[in-house]
């Protein structure tokens, strides 16, 4: 286990951001705790979605998300250090768009505590603050209850509702689209993103 957030998660440091979890992205040195925990969360993800489960998956995984238009963020309990959940910031686009999809799950042996909720508000703050994002997307499914709850929560509003909008579990599913947006969001004061146009 890795303990604490690092440099970059300046938010998840911040005095006041969150007493009990830190943010950090995701490293080969987490495959075992990872696997262990998307095995013991299968009922909790299915039919929602299906993280990698095993070692070559992982490291595809990884390997996604290590491209700059794709984020993995691991949630860790502060103090243990121990994944309680992992926050993806995937197709960021730049220029006039200046936006990024995330989606996100929490693992069975600490679901329900409210850290996937205090984890995936310190994400929307990062990508606000630190990338400089102006909106984040989050397709749902209408019968996942837990995450719309989730992204009520957080402060996501309903936007619509998009038929066979994903393939997932081996179809084409429909999607309630749910965004946020910096102007949402109480910010520190963040210049724009050099790839913003001036007008």
């Amino acid at each position: 286990m890795n303990d604490g957030a690092t440099d970059v998660f300046q938010v998840a440091n911040r005095p006041g951001a969150s007493h009990r979890v830190t943010l950090r992205h995701l490293t080969a040195d987490d495959q075992d705790e990872f696997l262990d925990l998307v095995s013991a969360s299968v009922d909790l993800h299915h039919p929602w979605m299906a993280l990698p489960s095993t070692p070559e998956r992982f490291r595809a995984y990884l390997a996604r998300y290590a491209e700059p238009h794709e984020e993995a963020v691991a949630i860790c309990v502060r103090g243990s250090g121990a994944i309680a959940g992992v926050v993806n910031l995937n197709s960021i686009i730049r220029g006039r768009f200046q936006s990024g999809s995330v989606s996100y799950a929490a693992f069975a042996p600490t679901a329900g505590r409210g850290y996937l909720t205090e984890g995936l508000t310190l994400v929307v703050r990062y990508a606000f603050e630190q990338l400089r994002l102006h909106r984040l997307e989050a397709q749902i499914q209408p019968g996942n209850h837990a995450s719309l709850n989730l992204v009520r929560r957080v402060g996501f509003r309903h936007e619509g509702y998009s038929p066979e909008l994903l393939y997932i579990d081996g179809a084409w599913r429909d999607h309630e689209r749910w965004a946020i947006t910096s102007t949402m969001v109480d910010i520190a004061p963040t210049p724009a993103h050099p790839t913003l146009p001036e007008r």
